[in-house]
């Protein structure tokens, strides 16, 4: 690898880093503040971890990391980190962003999960990280991302009390609705990969 591209490479991953690091943290910051009088550190940690935002955000961190290191990333793995990201963006912008309005340091926050950390990672993937190694078959295995947080979702809502987002909230919109909503979003990472690979072809090419 170039030189300069090596630095580029690092530079960015840094970038990307530390913008999850800060959202993360300031996220957290402002839970603590806002219900951490009524709620003790475990629960309200358990809260926090119960996004698939903050858990998709933070392996982006942990991801940019390891790449700051000097270490690469598979490509399934790069790939699978920039799909969960997208999804985060995607699905907040589509679904999640009119249901509150944001003000002051929840608004900074917001926009650095939502929309800073994906277009930042999804930009240096396409431009910055290798490609050609991606196989589509490689949904089968991907897929159980979203389909372990599911799960965790599910479990989390049980210990708490109240569902992360409301598209998974089986109390309040019935079984049937749940259903679809979890095929439209298991929908969402089956095309979301299914272009990543398109990109992938189209880099190495």
């Amino acid at each position: 690898m170039p030189a300069a591209r090596f630095f580029l490479l690092r530079g960015w991953a840094l970038l990307t880093a530390l913008a999850a690091a800060a959202s993360l943290l300031l996220q957290f910051a402002l839970l603590m503040r806002d219900v951490g009088a009524s709620l003790s550190l475990g629960v309200a940690s358990l809260r926090f971890f119960s996004y698939f935002t903050i858990l998709s955000n933070l392996a982006v961190c942990l991801g940019c990391a390891w790449l700051c290191s000097g270490r690469a990333l598979r490509p399934t793995v790069a790939a699978t980190l920039a799909l969960c990201i997208g999804v985060t963006g995607m699905i907040y912008l589509l679904a999640l962003q009119g249901l509150w309005q944001p003000t002051g340091l929840q608004w900074w926050a917001d926009v650095g999960l939502h929309y800073v950390v994906p277009l930042l990672y999804l930009a240096g993937w396409t431009g910055l990280l290798p490609h050609g190694g991606l196989r589509w078959h490689a949904l089968g295995a991907v897929l159980l991302v979203p389909l372990g947080y599911l799960a965790w979702a599910m479990l989390t809502t049980s210990w708490l009390g109240s569902a992360p987002y409301p598209f998974l909230d089986v109390q309040q919109i019935g079984a049937r609705a749940f259903g679809l909503n979890v095929l439209r979003v298991g929908g969402v990472f089956v095309l979301g990969w299914t272009l990543l690979w398109a990109m992938d072809g189209w880099r190495r090419r």
